[in-house]
């Protein structure tokens, strides 16, 4: 199994990026549960909802291919972008991944 790395840039204020590694197969909603980096998921991570939405922004062609089921929650998201995915979609098949996580803290229950 390969490793590479998957760099976390934040909106919100005061969040330094940080890089960490994540394993081929691996979601970036995996990586960020396991290294306490906020990142919703209502739905438990199985593309039932739109809240673990992100921006890839260097590494598209390193994970999965978009679904059309990703492509219907994506829509819903808050702001999305034609580099919107859903981290828990976002899974690593070959290379290093960049990410912006949207601001968290507008979310319910937060």
């Amino acid at each position: 199994m390969n490793v590479y790395k998957v760099k976390f840039n934040f909106e919100e204020e005061g969040k330094e990026p940080v890089e960490l590694t994540i394993a081929e197969g691996e979601s970036v909603l995996d990586v960020a549960l396991e290294n306490d980096i906020e990142l919703q998921h209502n739905c438990g991570g199985v593309c039932g909802c739109s809240t673990c939405h992100i921006y890839v922004l260097n590494g598209m062609d390193n994970i999965q291919d978009i679904s059309d089921k990703e492509e219907d929650f994506i829509d819903r998201a808050v702001n999305p972008k034609i580099t919107s995915r859903l981290g828990c979609q976002c899974v690593i098949i070959d290379g290093n991944i960049e990410i912006m996580v949207p601001d968290q803290s507008g979310f319910m229950g937060h």
